[in-house]
């Protein structure tokens, strides 16, 4: 297509009032399935799909079923048992059905008037007077309205005041306007190897699949039209982060050569030597520190390898070089963690440690305000209040970020941006303890350089990992009550808080009622997300500090504070659990001198693939290996986990079950900036939006 007609088929496509039947009110309604032009309508993919293309004789027909089928009205009613319903007997010669509604008006009673020829689709189910649908789609058939449908019907996720009718309208409406004219945005070549269709044929397919489709492979999300799209949403999410990056390196940064031997004297103070990673990586990052164009390195370590103590260095050495730098965290108590360890080492050296968080009182937050404008306070640690209105920085030469998938871009650059001044910004370290294959890491994380710190400090104890049925569950409660009386503490966690009547699943309200119960003389917690913040922070201190001996817990615990004394892990359901979230919660043990264990209950049968999750969690403690095996399982855990709400938002794709188009994404982007540079802003714009989701922070 040439660029006249490109231009021509966006413009036809480009306002969503000038559809038929569009106006402001439905307008707004549609934004919610983030349709903001007509196009929009065109990435708003079915859920699933209905075969609706041939006629099933009723006397075929098996309860349970979805089906479409016709026949002659042999009698209409309305009925008054219990309650006002109308119901119509069909009849195709094979057999009759009942059509049942308990919402209907006088027209369409009349409608369905004894000899009218129906057709409708619906569930069959089963009633007393044999086989009825209830409130089917129908519709009457007469000589124009008889052909079946010629290809599968989408159902799509819907909103509210927008019915499934009215988008399958819209949607056939726009296929319609662009026909085979909707932009293919990559040029020509770029995915000749690919085997994967061109962008209309792919939506066109996906909108209106043939009858013989694969349902296994659209339901998956895996048939090479799904692919495509997925392609391109991924590419234009990893063109923003290289935007990003790009940018950054055309802008500046106060250049940080080592200074003095402060970074020496704390490593020298430390009691332990540093792993070869953990050397490596600070070299590196000291490296970094020293150039004149900022920082953006992510620091990826899995639980325990000693990143925090990496990340101290690194401060160290901006202050040596006359900056400050900021440390945040997700939350309250794992700041007040990185603060209580930063200003145990860094009160020997004469380092100035100032805390700031959301929950400050006035006259605290003033006089922390005041030492970090006047340069008084040389590292800042804290929560999101470190890039509030109001606070500005002497210096800020090092932004350090712990936990980064609990940030989205824009709150990372909100703080980067405090350390503007004269057009200089800070250098930028982000850390993350869940571990991330490589080609994962290389597209989520494409504006920053990745190092990864895999060996762990010496001395540190491997936590044993045991899979039992839950039926030993007194087993387990005594093994903690004598733990617990030498001294140990644990963590009891269940995957819902009240009991559920439709989850099979142990819950903590009952399981804390339990081991209260069961272990007297032991002082129980509960904690879970309903709970308000300052509530579940109380409870964690409570644990951390020995006030409590064991904690039961929901899955909030995943990320949590350093309890040296927790040397039990107890997790009910792991079956249904995913390898990522399982590696996470064992990571809370673990953290002292002495053994620990982490049992994992499960109710029995175990299928195939939950028996293989819990191999692999009994095999192995390396969570790279563990990211690596839920990538190959496709479990129903994510190895990116599902609270990484900073990390990129998929209309289509699926960064885990797509995990196989990473590396030619990787590709087709370098070739796309070096060679058709033009074509990647309007990707990004038809994906991400007009300003570019990340991009333009």
């Amino acid at each position: 297509m040439t660029g006249a007609a490109r231009n021509a088929a966006a413009k036809r496509l480009s306002a969503l009032t000038d559809l038929r039947g569009v106006g402001p009110a439905l307008a707004d309604k549609l934004a919610k399935l983030g349709v903001h032009k007509a196009e929009d309508l065109l990435f708003v993919l079915p859920n699933r799909y209905e075969d609706r293309t041939r006629i099933r004789p009723i006397g075929e027909l098996g309860i349970g079923e979805r089906a479409v089928v016709e026949g002659e009205v042999e009698l209409t009613e309305v009925a008054y048992r219990g309650r006002r319903t109308m119901m119509s007997r069909i009849s195709d010669g094979t057999g009759s059905l009942t059509l049942r509604f308990f919402y209907f008006s006088n027209a369409q009673q009349q409608g369905l008037a004894r000899g009218r020829r129906v057709r409708c689709y619906g569930e069959v189910r089963k009633s007393r007077g044999g086989l009825e649908m209830v409130h089917p789609e129908y519709r009457l058939i007469n000589e124009s309205n008889a052909r079946l449908e010629e290809h599968l019907t989408p159902i799509y996720p819907t909103t509210e005041g927008v019915q499934q009718g009215r988008l399958r309208a819209l949607i056939s409406q726009v296929l319609k306007q662009c026909d085979a004219s909707l932009p293919d945005l990559l040029p020509a070549g770029l995915l000749q190897d690919s085997e994967l269709p061109a962008l209309h044929a792919a939506v066109r397919y996906l909108h209106h699949p043939p009858p013989d489709a694969s349902l296994e492979q659209l339901l998956a999300g895996t048939h090479p039209a799904q692919q495509r799209l997925a392609m391109e949403e991924i590419l234009a999410h990893h063109l923003s982060l290289r935007q990003i990056r790009q940018r950054a390196e055309r802008l500046q940064a106060n250049a940080m050569p080592p200074i003095g031997g402060l970074v020496e004297s704390f490593i020298a103070k430390l009691g332990f030597t540093l792993t070869g990673d953990q050397a490596q990586t600070l070299k590196i990052i000291r490296q970094d520190l020293g150039q004149t164009h900022p920082m953006m390195r992510l620091l990826q370590g899995d639980v325990g390898c000693g990143k925090t103590v990496v990340a101290a260095a690194a401060a160290l050495h901006a202050v040596a070089a006359g900056y400050q730098a900021a440390i945040m965290a997700p939350t309250e108590l794992l700041a007040e963690q990185h603060r209580d360890n930063i200003q145990s080492w860094f009160k020997p050296l004469g380092v100035e440690v100032v805390w700031l968080s959301g929950a400050l009182k006035a006259k605290p937050r003033r006089l922390a305000y005041e030492a970090i404008a006047s340069g008084q306070a040389q590292v800042v640690v804290g929560t999101h209040a470190l890039f509030q209105q109001g606070l500005d920085y002497k210096q800020l030469g090092l932004v350090i970020v712990d936990e980064q998938h609990r940030f989205g871009v824009h709150q990372r650059l909100s703080l980067m941006e405090k350390g503007v001044s004269d057009d200089l910004r800070p250098h930028q370290l982000v850390m993350t303890a869940t571990p991330i294959p490589r080609t994962l890491a290389m597209t989520m994380y494409a504006d920053l350089d990745v190092s990864v710190i895999r060996e762990m400090p010496p001395g540190r104890q491997s936590i044993q990992t045991v899979a039992m049925p839950d039926e030993r569950r007194p087993d387990v409660v005594a093994r903690v009550q004598a733990a617990c009386q030498e001294g140990q503490r644990a963590y009891w966690v269940c995957p819902l808080i009240e009991e559920s009547e439709a989850l099979d699943y142990q819950d903590a309200e009952s399981t804390y009622a339990m081991l209260q119960e069961a272990l007297q003389g032991l002082a129980v917690g509960l904690i879970h997300g309903r709970m308000k913040n300052d509530a579940k922070e109380a409870i964690m201190k409570d644990f951390a500090t020995g006030r409590l001996q064991v904690l039961v817990a929901t899955t909030v615990i995943e990320v949590g504070v350093d309890v040296p004394e927790a040397t039990l892990m107890i997790i009910e359901n792991s079956e249904r659990m995913g390898l990522a979230q399982l590696h996470q919660l064992r990571g809370r043990v673990g953290r002292g001198s002495q053994k620990s264990v982490c049992l994992l209950l499960y109710k029995t049968p175990l299928s195939r693939l939950a028996t293989e999750r819990l191999n692999v969690m009994r095999e192995t403690g390396d969570g790279f290996v563990i990211a690596q095996k839920d990538l190959e399982l496709r479990g129903p855990g994510e190895v990116l986990g599902k609270k990484q709400t900073g990390l990129m938002q998929m209309r289509v794709a699926d960064l885990v079950r797509d995990a196989g188009l990473l590396p030619q994404i990787q590709s087709v982007a370098q070739t796309l900036l070096l060679e058709h540079p033009e074509a990647a802003a309007p990707i990004m714009e038809r994906w991400i939006g007009e300003a570019g989701e990340y991009g333009n922070v």
